[in-house]
């Protein structure tokens, strides 16, 4: 997983204090660390990081309203929430099912670019990529169309993982990310022609009507809860007969969750619907497993579309 995020307190002690409660928390020693993090808290009343932090200890040791209290005082003291403090209000049920704050997505990424492709690839056995090639394929060549495409879009580009496994099959790629950090990592392959840090509406936003054949989004979408707005933009941006692709985690219920590992789960019929009202041609909608987390498959869809 990504670098645990910290921002100073801007006071020494206050900053001592975090680190033993930090420590004491990974050791399991969660009443101690909550009580040397409240003495961080009575130093420097603004401390987000340990605002935070006594957020999550409250939430691990059940006690729910006081957890709901530490990450409210956690986003109160960080308006951008690039800790992602509303996320865990959602899943305390304190807050409505909505979007990730986009400081928050950037920081965990822009901590995670270094080694992210060697995590994902090496110790997460991350598939994702070459699930939607296979779709792809599989989806164009029984239907006698092209499964070769001038110009392809990847949304939540990373690393350029996605461009590797295309990259026979593209001419043009432009890769968009909301992270600096991953656009720098990106750039290093030379596999795409354009890149730009832009989230993944804004950066479709920016392109002109039917000028894609093809738009990836590999484990990209399980940061969206409400696929609509990225779906009519692809489709926008897609030219008659262009593909859109994509991986999605998933559930057994219906609509979305926000799942333990604070990435949205979308279910089969959500997809399915969503597609539909996007004014897309659904091609494929399989069970795929993306990657692995704590040592189990994680549940997934791999979907294929086309504008028709």
């Amino acid at each position: 997983m990504p670098l645990r995020l910290f921002q100073s307190s801007g006071d020494l002690m206050a900053d001592r204090r975090f680190e033993f409660a930090r420590d004491l928390q990974l050791k399991g020693d969660l009443p101690a660390a909550a009580d040397l993090l409240e003495q961080a808290i009575e130093l420097a009343p603004n401390f987000i990081s340990a605002w935070f932090t006594l957020g999550e200890i409250r939430a691990q040791l059940g006690e729910r309203d006081k957890a709901i209290a530490a990450f409210r005082k956690s986003r109160e003291s960080d308006a951008s929430d690039q800790h992602g403090a509303h996320l865990h209000l959602i899943r305390l049920g304190d807050e409505r099912l909505s979007e990730m704050p986009k400081a928050y997505v950037q920081a965990l990424f822009d901590q995670y670019a270094p080694r992210f492709e060697h995590v994902l690839v090496n110790d997460l056995d991350y598939r994702a990529p070459s699930l939607i090639f296979k779709a792809v394929i599989a989806a164009r060549v029984p239907a006698k169309k092209p499964a070769l495409f001038k110009r392809a879009i990847d949304l939540g580009c990373g690393t350029g993982l996605a461009a590797v496994a295309f990259a026979k099959q593209v001419d043009h790629f432009i890769g968009i990310d909301l992270s600096p950090g991953m656009i720098k990592e990106a750039r290093a392959t030379n596999l795409y022609a354009e890149l730009e840090v832009a989230d993944m509406i804004e950066g479709l936003r920016g392109k002109s009507d039917a000028s894609a054949n093809l738009v990836v989004a590999a484990d990209a979408f399980v940061y969206l809860s409400d696929l609509a707005p990225v779906l009519s933009e692809a489709r926008r941006v897609l030219a008659p007969s262009g593909v859109l692709a994509f991986t999605l985690e998933t559930h057994d219920g219906s609509g979305v969750i926000l799942g333990e590992g604070l990435r949205y789960a979308h279910s089969a019929e959500y997809a399915r619907g969503a597609i539909v009202r996007a004014g897309l041609k659904l091609l494929t909608l399989e069970s795929a497993s993306p990657r692995i987390e704590n040592n189990e498959p994680v549940r997934g869809l791999v979907v294929v579309a086309e504008k028709t």
